[in-house]
């Protein structure tokens, strides 16, 4: 599922406008951003999942985790037991981390229908209060999950490779360099991050 946010044609004719790099990305590049595939939790959940396997490790992971559960949600996955669990293929470390997620939901400590009232650096604190969710995967989930539009996600690596060939002639990049360079992007960085992934023709979710 894709999805175009509301903002994106304004966004585009403005990067384009004062960004030489980005007029030409925008050029060759639909901007679709991906739909989410399920809920707040079980999108978190997915990302804990995920971390460190590779995509089809977590795929096979996540297929076990659901059909054991019946359904991916903080009450199941608070009521699972350790070897229930463990029988998924996830580590102790990994279903801690899912158990934090559970409760936190489970008591409102996450509450999805306050996020709208949050701004994007409240929001990732709030998340990476969550043992195992870290910057990168809270700016990952603003993106594509909430799709907020001025989150520039520094710390990927993906996002290094492009600023650094399409703005550094191939060299390294500091990150103080790349936010300044993701500063004249603003209020739109979310844009300017796609077309850099783009840029790469290269699919997103590596680290945290």
């Amino acid at each position: 599922m894709t999805n175009t946010p509301a903002y994106w044609s304004e966004a585009t004719r403005a990067l384009a406008a004062r960004d030489p790099v980005l007029k030409s990305l925008i050029d060759r590049h639909e901007g679709l951003i991906p739909g989410s595939r399920g809920d707040a939790f079980s999108t978190l959940a997915r990302a804990i999942v995920g971390q460190q396997i590779s995509v089809k490790a977590a795929q096979s992971i996540w297929n076990r985790f659901q059909s054991r559960l019946g359904g991916v949600n903080p009450a199941a996955v608070h009521g699972c037991r350790h070897p229930s669990l463990r029988a998924c293929g996830l580590s102790s470390q990994k279903i801690r981390y899912l158990k934090d997620l559970a409760s936190r939901f489970a008591s409102g400590g996450l509450d999805p229908s306050r996020w709208g009232d949050l701004d994007d650096e409240q929001l990732i604190l709030e998340l990476t209060q969550v043992k195992g969710i870290g910057r990168w995967t809270a700016e990952i989930f603003l993106i594509f999950y909430l799709g907020r539009p001025d989150v520039l996600p520094v710390d990927d690596l993906g996002l290094q490779r492009a600023m650094r060939i399409n703005y550094g002639g191939g060299r390294s990049l500091t990150l103080a360099r790349m936010q300044r360079i993701g500063k004249t992007w603003a209020p739109w960085r979310t844009v300017g991050a796609w077309y850099m992934w783009r840029s790469l023709d290269a699919v997103l979710i590596k680290r945290d």
